[in-house]
C-alpha cells in the first residue's frame, strides 16, 4: 500500500485543526489596543499550540519520506495520533479562556502526552513494516527524546496543581526541544 493517501489525509487534517484554534481569537468589537488585553492569554496558548502542530506536521512529512510502504496498522496508529491533535484547539482554548488555570493546563498536558504517545506508536508501527534494519529504524534508534518529552509532559501535568505557569514553561521547553526537523531522520535522508 503507498503512503500517499495517508499523507494528503493527514496534512487535510492537520491544517483543519489549525484553522480550528484560529477561530477562538475573537474579533473585538472596539478598535483599541485595550480591547485586545483580554486576547493575550488566548493568543499565546494559540502560538504554543501553533507550534506543536507544526512541529507534529513537519515530523510527520519527515518520517513518512523515509518510509517506502503502509498498511493497515500504520493507518490506525495514524488515526490515533490525529486524534489526540484534533483535540488540541479544544484544550488550547480551554487553558486561554481560563489564563492558564491548574485543571485546563493539566488537560492540555494530557493531550499533548497522548499525542506523544500516539506519535510514538506510529513510528513504532512504521518501523515494523518496513523492517528492522530499515533506514527509518536506524534514524529513529531508541528515540530518547520522544520518550523523554512523554515523561516531561507527566510532570508538567502533575505540577499544573501546584503552579500552571511551570507546566506551561514545560510544555514550552518540551516544544522547543522539537522545533528543529528530527535530525536523526532529515540528515540521513536530505528530506
Amino acid at each position: 500500500m503507498t503512503k500517499a493517501r495517508l499523507e494528503a489525509f493527514s496534512d487535510g487534517v492537520i491544517a483543519i485543526i489549525i484553522t480550528i484554534m484560529v477561530l477562538e481569537l475573537h474579533i473585538p468589537h472596539e478598535g483599541t489596543f485595550a480591547a485586545l488585553e483580554p486576547l493575550v492569554p488566548i493568543f499565546l496558548t494559540y502560538v504554543m499550540s501553533f507550534v506543536y502542530v507544526g512541529i507534529y506536521w513537519n515530523n510527520h512529512h519527515h518520517m513518512l519520506h523515509a518510509c517506502d510502504r503502509i498498511n493497515g496498522t500504520v493507518l490506525w496508529a495514524n488515526l490515533h495520533l490525529l486524534f489526540w491533535l484534533s483535540l488540541v484547539p479544544f484544550v488550547t482554548g480551554w487553558m486561554g479562556q481560563n489564563h492558564v488555570q491548574p485543571i485546563p493546563t493539566a488537560a492540555y498536558g494530557i493531550v499533548m502526552m497522548c499525542a506523544g504517545v500516539a506519535y510514538y506508536i506510529l513510528a513504532h508501527a512504521l518501523i515494523a513494516e518496513q523492517g528492522p534494519g530499515s533506514r527509518l529504524a536506524r534514524a529513529v534508534g531508541r528515540d530518547w527524546k520522544g520518550k523523554l518529552s512523554v515523561v516531561m509532559y507527566a510532570l508538567a501535568i502533575v505540577l499544573s496543581f501546584v503552579n500552571s505557569w511551570l507546566a506551561v514553561a514545560i510544555y514550552i521547553g518540551v516544544a522547543a526541544t522539537w522545533l528543529v526537523p528530527d535530525r536523526r531522520i532529515e540528515t540521513r535522508h536530505g528530506t
